[in-house]
């Protein structure tokens, strides 16, 4: 039998124990997660009412903001109580609560984008068997999936997390959840864990990188085989956005896990983290309503209607 005392809280040690930081940590982290729910929440309700934006591409972007909004919010108000209040405590469900949601969303957001390039692939390529190729049914398929993905996946990695025992100490070197942080607080035989961990991180971008570049390869292709000047500018028009989404997403993904393990530092760890789980959320929204002229065809739309309608309260 081992002597162990059972952990029921962990400590968050945060990004930083500088107490001039904590305010303006606290309204920049605020303002970021206020532009993250107006955005991701506003792009959602603008895709369900125009009946303009009911096609496969925003579907997809719809879902993405979904998963944005939902592993945003499972790590930001964390932090930011702790930067408030200075209590940097989560309990142990609390914990393998947060740890759930965030790889759930991340991972659904992997396949999305997965999603989203053989949705362009098929616009670009197919152009004139797109409705028959992207039907409502393959569509939601493809949602329900990327979902599924998540879901699973983020089960096995939290069940194979918490069954663990931690006895050496309660303090996470982050300040989030992370299966990392936490394995490195077990006081129990860790080898297959790190195993189950190696072999999903691997899957999910291995087979999303790889749907995604076979995907823009043929794009790419077909581009450079239009006659048309404007024909290509407007092919390439159609991907910019998510283009710029995957590179943002696999860019961070890249720079954390891909870079020789002797120039990690546990701060530059953190600081990519923050990109990773709050900026990524905040940008995504933004980069799709600047770069569609649908999206911003509908927002001004809005923004009219809020001027006239207070104009006439006035």
């Amino acid at each position: 039998m081992e002597n162990t005392s059972e952990v029921t809280e962990f400590l968050l040690v945060g990004l930083t124990d500088t107490i001039e930081l904590q305010v303006p940590l606290f309204i920049i982290f605020s303002l970021i997660y206020l532009i993250t729910l107006v955005g991701n929440l506003g792009m959602i309700m603008l895709i369900l009412l125009d009946p303009r934006l009911h096609t496969p591409m925003y579907f997809f972007l719809s879902n993405l903001s979904l998963a944005d909004f939902v592993y945003a919010s499972a790590v930001t108000p964390k932090v930011m109580e702790g930067f408030l209040t200075g209590d940097k405590t989560i309990s142990y469900n609390e914990c393998a609560a947060q740890m759930f949601f965030f790889i759930a969303f991340a991972t659904t957001e992997s396949f999305l984008l997965a999603s989203m390039a053989l949705d362009r692939h098929a616009a670009v390529c197919k152009p004139l068997h797109y409705t028959t190729a992207m039907t409502a049914a393959v569509c939601v398929l493809l949602v329900v999936g990327s979902y599924i993905s998540g879901l699973l996946q983020s089960s096995v990695l939290v069940a194979f997390t918490f069954h663990l025992s931690f006895c050496h100490s309660n303090v996470i070197n982050h300040f989030f959840c992370d299966v990392p942080t936490l394995l490195a607080l077990s006081c129990s035989d860790i080898f297959t864990s790190e195993i189950v961990l190696f072999v999903l991180a691997s899957f999910n971008v291995s087979l999303t990188m790889l749907v995604i570049l076979n995907s823009y390869l043929f794009i790419f292709i077909a581009i450079l085989r239009m006659r048309s000047a404007e024909g290509r500018k407007k092919a390439f028009s159609t991907c910019a956005s998510h283009l710029t989404t995957i590179s943002i997403f696999y860019g961070t993904i890249i720079f954390m896990y891909l870079q020789p393990s002797s120039r990690h530092s546990m701060d530059t760890d953190k600081l990519a983290s923050v990109f990773y789980t709050m900026v990524i959320p905040m940008l995504n929204p933004l980069v799709y309503s600047l770069r569609n002229k649908e999206v911003k065809s509908e927002v001004k739309k809005v923004i009219d209607k809020a001027k006239l309608s207070l104009h006439l309260a006035n």
